[in-house]
């Protein structure tokens, strides 16, 4: 029989800064990293966003 489940191991985790949407009917957020603007809007609905931190998968990103 074919199982195709990899025994690959979790990718880890770390507390990350992010944006978060204010609004309290949308659930967007994104990462400080990805983001361009200082104090952005958020895409999902135009409201303000506000400071906060997640505990996300790492990513490795080529800082220029």
């Amino acid at each position: 029989m074919y199982n195709r489940k990899r025994n690959e191991e979790p990718l880890p985790k770390v507390q990350t800064s992010i944006w978060d949407c204010e609004s309290d009917d949308c659930i967007g957020w994104m990462r400080k990293d990805f983001s361009f603007e200082t104090e952005p809007t958020c895409p999902l609905c135009g409201s303000k966003m506000k400071s906060g931190d997640r505990l996300l998968n790492q990513i490795e990103t080529n800082q220029f």
